[in-house]
């Protein structure tokens, strides 16, 4: 049995009026009252940042946010810095989602100077790797991973690597239906902690979470999270509603 601590984060992407968002930890939170077992984590749009925070005071769940700029401040509007995430009451932070590198050009370069800057505010970093459908389909996943994963690691050391989380999205699964089955999502999993341990050793790779996202849903969490090569998830549509959200939480460990 693995011993690293399950994450499961919910994406909320572009949702909730920050009121709804308030309204959705009222919901969820008794749902999972006294849930220890995973690590529970909480992403909502910046302007619910605060409502989620005060909300979840006194609960098991924590806030992140959905992005960052690796600037520590300046003239850059519309961007959000880790200081002001940390501010606000955050404790962790999506990185790199596919969503950011398809529709607002962010790359693995990018990914990586963000990283470093969301450790250096002690952010817990949630990374995004995973490959198109054309470039799954055409045998090129695990060449994908290994250059995401490299990329997105260079030049950290293993001591401030210990907080990083990597989520593996395979892109064709996200809002789409689709879900890798548990078996893909394993072995991919498995090509990720592989060059983890190149980059910074086999200590912090066997540490290392690294979640599955892509369609998960309250019918396929258990399947999913019960392979021990995942370590939690990263929840799009599914978390949008406490009921099935706290579902997905609460799946039955085999």
């Amino acid at each position: 049995m693995s011993q690293r601590k399950p994450l499961i984060a919910a994406n909320w992407k572009m949702y909730k009026t920050p009121a709804e968002a308030t309204a959705f930890v009222q919901a969820f939170a008794p749902l999972v009252k006294g849930h220890t077992r995973d690590e529970i984590v909480l992403c909502p749009s910046f302007l619910s940042v605060a409502n989620v925070v005060a909300a979840v005071q006194g609960t098991n769940l924590h806030v992140g946010g959905q992005n960052m700029l690796w600037q520590e401040e300046g003239a850059f509007t519309g961007e959000t810095s880790a200081a002001m995430l940390h501010a606000a009451g955050c404790t962790h932070v999506i990185l790199g989602h596919s969503e950011r590198r398809q529709f607002f050009g962010e790359t693995d370069e990018t990914v990586n100077q963000k990283l470093h800057t969301a450790l250096k505010h002690k952010l817990v970093p949630i990374v995004c790797v995973g490959e198109l459908l054309a470039e799954r389909e055409g045998g090129k996943t695990e060449e994908v991973l290994l250059r995401q994963t490299v990329k997105a690691l260079a030049n950290l050391t293993p001591e401030v690597s210990r907080a990083i989380v990597i989520a593996y999205e395979p892109v064709w699964a996200i809002g789409t239906g689709k879900t890798a089955t548990a078996e893909m999502a394993a072995e991919a999993h498995l090509i990720i902690r592989s060059q983890v341990a190149r980059s910074l050793g086999h200590e912090v790779a066997n540490a290392m979470r690294i979640l599955y996202g892509g369609s998960v849903k309250p019918d396929n969490a258990s399947s999913l999270l019960n392979q021990p090569e995942i370590d939690g998830a990263l929840v799009g549509g599914a978390s949008l509603d406490p009921q099935s959200f706290a579902k997905i939480v609460n799946y039955t460990q085999s």
